[in-house]
């Protein structure tokens, strides 16, 4: 999955020379911070989806953990826009990490320890494949998202991920092509890596950000869109067994973009299929790429300037 150039440290690196010692604090206690950014190939070139938003929840991840990112947000999307040039990419899934680098080996990290940044760019389709288009096949895992005040959901830490590998690695072993959590109350979270919503008589049901949920950007653009589309949106509590009666149910986020649910725990959802909504509502994200869905919200930042652009083509 490699690509020639990444981004490490204030510097462009050929991909293999980007190094990490066996004893970064973050390989051994997950203190790392991290987003997932997407790079979309539109008629004018690549352009990233809501870049500034992200790095800005990159920076409140690192000040609920203590980190200092040593640079400033302007610089990280700045070198985020110089990767792409780099590898000369059309399209493009990117991952800006900042860890706690080789240090001591003690829980609480010295203020001199070294904090590491990276910035990888690779070429990542469908997170979850041919359900994109299918729908996916979900269960409600027998795994639990963490209570409020134990670990913080709306940072998006890599040691919260944890939690996220074993309700995946649940539904895979069962035949499923994803998990959906619930949070300490039983009523329901998110997905391993994803948002959750439902469709009631045409309106859209979401848990709320209280739900141990990580507050998600294209969650955020789906609320939005939505509202754009005369679709009424309610964030509220939900048990499980609303997945059971809903008319839809998709998934979002970054990787995943708008994936439909199919069946919940061998249960078809609706005609089992994706629904109406499920498919506007796709019509109006993946429109904002192709020029049929105005960019209203000025999400879309082209990675080239005009007068690169002309060079590129």
């Amino acid at each position: 999955m490699s690509t020639p150039f990444l981004w490490h440290n204030g510097q462009i690196k050929p991909w293999a020379e980007a190094t990490v010692h066996v004893s970064a604090h973050a390989l051994h206690y997950g203190s790392s911070v991290f987003e997932g950014e997407r790079v979309y190939a539109t008629p004018r070139g690549p352009a990233y989806f809501r870049l500034a938003e992200h790095t800005r929840r990159l920076f409140e991840s690192a000040r609920v953990y203590e980190i200092e990112i040593g640079y400033s947000e302007d610089e990280i999307n700045a070198a985020c826009l110089e990767l792409i040039r780099a590898n000369r990419m059309p399209s493009a899934y990117v991952r800006p990490i900042v860890f706690r680098g080789a240090g001591g080996l003690g829980v609480l990290a010295k203020r001199d320890d070294p904090v590491e940044v990276s910035i990888i760019a690779l070429n990542w389709g469908a997170y979850l494949g041919d359900a994109a288009v299918r729908g996916a096949d979900v269960c409600v895992s027998s795994w639990h998202r963490p209570a409020p005040n134990t670990l913080p959901s709306w940072a998006k830490a890599g040691g919260n991920y944890l939690s996220s590998q074993l309700i995946g690695l649940e539904a895979r072993r069962n035949g499923y092509d994803e998990g959906i959590a619930l949070g300490h109350n039983g009523l329901l979270s998110e997905g391993a890596g994803e948002n959750l919503f439902l469709v009631k008589r045409g309106r859209l049901l979401t848990p709320p950000s209280s739900a141990g949920i990580l507050a998600g950007i294209t969650r955020d653009a789906v609320i939005t869109l939505a509202a754009d589309l005369g679709i009424a949106v309610e964030e509220r509590d939900l048990p499980r067994e609303a997945l059971y009666s809903a008319d839809e149910v998709f998934m979002t986020g970054t990787a995943a973009e708008i994936t439909p649910v199919r069946s919940v725990d061998r249960k078809a959802i609706g005609k089992g299929a994706p629904g109406p909504i499920t498919k506007a509502l796709q019509q109006a994200f993946f429109g904002l790429f192709d020029g049929r869905t105005e960019d209203r919200w000025s999400w879309l930042t082209p990675v080239h300037s005009e007068a690169t652009a002309q060079e590129a083509a």
